[in-house]
């Protein structure tokens, strides 16, 4: 949220952090990806990207970008980045200069709603926004090849809209990765299995 976003760094399963560093008011902070010394951390719609330093979470670079900023992983030689709709856009991983466009589809239809993402060394994960769905991804051809259904990792507050499932990070164990969400209270470990014919019930394709 506008005032409210910090870079926090946390010891897994503590409750405080060992670091923390509050973003400009003006900002809405947005995904992180580390890049060997650094932090790249995306704005929601002030076409502004954040470079820390992943040791001191000192800022080293305010990088104008292109698009609103939503996810951002690192896959093999350059960076992903997602805007909330159904691209996915390759970025030079030094100036996230945009290097080409993956559209991301299911059986020829568009898979909107890509969200925070993660990188498994195969596969791109992204959570679909406002929903409980993970969709696996192929980054050289854009298809989805995996669905899961993660709502019973969800936290649920029926009085919050904004709770939603909006962090995915993937873990060295095979198909592990942790799931958390926007004023969630926990990060969950869990390890993902795919489902099928989840997007037409979420209305997520197009």
């Amino acid at each position: 949220m506008y005032g409210q976003s910090a870079l926090c760094r946390y010891r897994l399963g503590h409750l405080r952090p060992q670091h923390r560093v509050t973003l400009p008011a003006d900002l809405f902070g947005e995904g992180i990806c580390r890049v060997r010394g650094d932090l790249w951390q995306l704005t929601w719609q002030e076409r502004v990207a954040l470079r820390w330093d992943a040791r001191t979470l000192e800022l080293l670079d305010r990088v104008a970008y292109d698009r609103e900023g939503w996810g951002i992983c690192a896959a093999d030689r350059y960076l992903l980045t997602s805007d909330g709709s159904s691209d996915l856009v390759r970025r030079d991983p030094d100036t996230l200069n945009p290097l080409g466009v993956i559209h991301v589809r299911m059986d020829g239809v568009r898979v909107t709603g890509l969200n925070d993402l993660a990188w498994d060394g195969r596969t791109v994960w992204a959570n679909l926004i406002g929903t409980g769905i993970v969709a696996g991804i192929d980054p050289d051809t854009g298809q989805v090849t995996d669905l899961v259904d993660a709502h019973a990792a969800r936290e649920r507050y029926p009085r919050d809209p904004y709770a939603i499932m909006n962090g995915i990070a993937a873990l060295p164990g095979e198909g592990e990765f942790l799931l958390t969400g926007k004023t969630w209270r926990a990060i969950r470990h869990v390890r993902l299995v795919p489902a099928r014919n989840l997007l037409n019930r979420h209305g997520l394709s197009q």
